[in-house]
């Protein structure tokens, strides 16, 4: 038996003790209050949790819409739409206090996964505290950016699950 639906997981990841790096799990939180998502989209916030993310892609997927704070050098609050490769299986450490995609992705990899297309919505975040001060809540410019966020997550949910336009 065949099943011709999108199977599409939208995992939110980040720390919200440390200010910017809560980014998708505010995503996650407005996402739920909308619109219910197409068949076969799941979104789950994973927070800090690396070893339920990993074990998560381990399963097949269509698609993984990783939602992320992202530095890349632009003005707080950017958002980004990148296609991360997987990086090789080395070092498979994870360290729920430092999770990263990419450490994520190479555990994935180190344990025979190969989910399917891997997108990361990231934003710039303009302060991450650190575990010793701590910061809760999200700068301004990255708080403004949510729901431009969840749009661009939305636009990529509809070019995979055609009823969802």
């Amino acid at each position: 038996m065949t099943d011709a639906r999108r199977r599409i997981l939208i995992a939110c990841i980040g720390n919200i003790f440390l200010g910017d790096d809560g980014f998708g799990t505010e995503v996650a939180r407005r996402m739920v209050l909308r619109a219910p998502l197409p068949e076969g989209v799941i979104l789950r916030d994973f927070g800090i949790r690396s070893f339920d993310l990993t074990y998560a892609l381990l399963e097949p997927w269509d698609l993984v819409i990783l939602v992320d704070a992202c530095s890349r050098g632009a003005a707080p609050g950017t958002l980004y739409v990148i296609e991360p490769e997987m990086p090789a299986a080395e070092d498979t450490r994870l360290d729920a206090h430092s999770m990263s995609p990419a450490s994520v992705l190479s555990a994935v990899r180190a344990q025979g996964g190969a989910p399917g297309k891997i997108l990361l919505v990231g934003c710039e975040p303009a302060d991450i505290g650190t575990d010793e001060e701590g910061k809760l809540g999200l700068s301004d410019p990255v708080m403004a950016a949510v729901d431009e966020a969840i749009a661009m997550i939305e636009h990529l949910v509809a070019e995979n699950v055609p009823q969802f336009q």
